[in-house]
């Protein structure tokens, strides 16, 4: 099934996971779809390695694993920039004939030590790439906060649109802690003529090393009310991740009520952190 179908008459709930590292035991990523399983997902995505390493030969077999083996609907990302047109046509073949009809199309993290292909500069070249020769349903990105690299708002408006206009058919947010940034993209992409639907992507933040790698990498702003929580309990694991729990699931629950087309939470692989907080919006979610 095809992602965009899922929002026509419900609050879609979906999951993000990530393959073992190469080296790690590939067991422990199906313990964790295991425990994830009585969790009613409309679909769960596999990112592309962990880590965003070169991991991404197994992220076709587990997202055929969780349709096969789960019975749930899977994404599986796939970042271009690293890609020439030959190696994106084997891959997108291979996910065809496992049965994968949902793409996540990025560009992938710009890496100073490796030299980057031609073929795709920008994700709007893999969509366009994949809507002129497949029939799957594609996914992208999007930035309440602005990419990183975007000169303002209104430009990065101008590129997303692009996206949806290439043939993007449903759009998933980086991670955000401040509602009201999401509430303003989504007024302001509405207006700009991008009517894909818009899924929030939510990460649950539950330990400080986590909160200023996602400063540093994706620029989220610390909303005062976060901050305070921080400071109160960043010395106390166990405090700290209840209150980061607590905390989305506060988000969640805004959100919802707001009307939002979908949430797309991160699980970091940690199925109780993803329990929990499905638990506490489930009733939420199928109450639309």
């Amino acid at each position: 099934m095809k992602t965009a179908e899922l929002f026509s008459d419900k609050t879609v709930f979906s999951l993000e996971v990530f393959p073992p590292k190469p080296d790690a035991d590939e067991s422990v990523i199906y313990n964790t779809l295991e425990q994830l399983s009585d969790i009613r997902a409309d679909f769960i995505s596999v990112t592309y390695g962990a880590g965003g390493g070169k991991n991404g030969s197994k992220t076709i077999g587990i997202a055929s694993d969780i349709q096969n083996m789960y019975g749930v609907e899977s994404v599986a990302h796939m970042p271009c920039i690293d890609l020439t047109k030959e190696q994106a046509r084997l891959i997108l073949e291979s996910m065809r004939e496992h049965g994968i009809e949902n793409i996540l199309a990025l560009r992938g993290d710009r890496k100073d030590e490796s030299p980057v292909q031609s073929d795709f500069r920008h994700a709007s070249d893999l969509i366009s790439f994949i809507k002129e020769k497949y029939d799957f349903n594609i996914i992208a990105a999007c930035y309440p906060e602005v990419h990183p690299e975007s000169t303002g708002a209104v430009d990065d408006l101008k590129w997303l649109r692009y996206k949806v206009e290439c043939g993007a058919d449903h759009l998933i947010t980086q991670l955000f802690l401040d509602n009201r940034y999401f509430f303003d993209f989504r007024e302001k992409a509405r207006i700009a003529g991008i009517n894909a639907p818009i899924e929030a992507g939510i990460m649950p933040v539950t330990n400080k090393r986590q909160i200023e790698r996602m400063v540093k990498l994706c620029g989220v702003a610390l909303p005062q009310k976060f901050v305070r929580v921080l400071e109160k309990y960043e010395h106390n694991e166990t405090a700290l991740r209840d209150a980061g729990i607590a905390y989305a699931i506060d988000q969640i629950t805004d959100l919802i009520a707001e009307g939002v087309d979908g949430i797309h939470l991160y699980t970091m692989n940690n199925a109780y952190i993803a329990h929990r907080i499905y638990d506490a919006v489930q009733s939420l979610i199928s109450a639309k």
